[in-house]
């Protein structure tokens, strides 16, 4: 008997861009990437409301959580941000 095809569960990191302030860049993470870039055009983000709309620049994919919020976590460092602006911006 066949094994039922089992989902993989997929995680984002991605970088959104102002289309009022282009020198405004957001970097998050999410598993649901449509939806989370419709709540922060839609105000629903505290933090991104002010700036908003916003357009999605980059996202990467992972399979692993801990790898996509440690990605994450070092987009927004120092070292990342330098990284954000040689080579995804």
């Amino acid at each position: 008997m066949a094994q039922p095809l089992k989902l993989l569960m997929m995680y984002y990191v991605y970088i959104l861009k102002s289309n009022v302030d282009n020198s405004s860049t957001y970097v998050g993470y999410t598993s649901d990437l449509k939806s989370r870039l419709t709540k922060h055009n839609e105000g629903g983000c505290p933090h991104t409301s002010k700036y908003k709309p916003w357009k999605l620049i980059w996202y990467c994919a992972f399979h692993n959580k801990i790898k996509a919020l440690e990605f994450e976590k070092y987009l927004k460092s120092h070292s990342g941000k330098a990284f954000t602006t040689k080579h995804l911006l």
